[in-house]
């Protein structure tokens, strides 16, 4: 029974642990993609001017 128990504290730190990952790359995708965007636009920009 104590190895089970182990098992499934595992498993939980597990999935808190990846509900973490996501739940930071759901906050931080807007910024991710507007710098991207932004830094793309940018390098479109120079490369028409030249």
């Amino acid at each position: 029974m104590k190895a089970a128990t182990g098992e499934l504290n595992l498993t939980v730190i597990t999935l808190i642990a990846i509900a973490a990952v996501i739940g930071f790359f759901w906050l931080m995708w807007p910024n991710i993609t507007n710098s991207l965007n932004s830094q793309w636009n940018s390098i479109n920009s120079e490369n028409t001017h030249s």
